[in-house]
């Protein structure tokens, strides 16, 4: 099964595009990796005020949290101790 979605997460990188580390991850969610491949170039021209000589937009698969997925219900009638 692939991910449920997919989020842009923007990445700081030192000179030379090494030793990127994430900065911001953009809260929207994409239902296919080709959409969240398109809104990279935006997202990365709204959120490029971070110190870095590099920044990246990349779609990285993500699930949705836990606290999204109710928990299963009991049978009616069986025990629960």
């Amino acid at each position: 099964m692939g991910p449920g979605f997919y989020v842009i997460a923007i990445l700081g990188c030192a000179d030379g595009s090494a030793a990127c580390a994430p900065v911001a991850t953009i809260p929207t969610r994409y239902e296919s990796r080709d959409a969240c491949l398109a809104a990279t170039g935006p997202a990365l021209a709204a959120n490029n005020d971070f110190d870095f000589p590099t920044l990246l937009a990349q779609c990285r698969p993500a699930k949705a949290p836990a606290a999204e997925h109710l928990p299963a219900r009991a049978p009616k009638g069986s025990l629960q101790g």
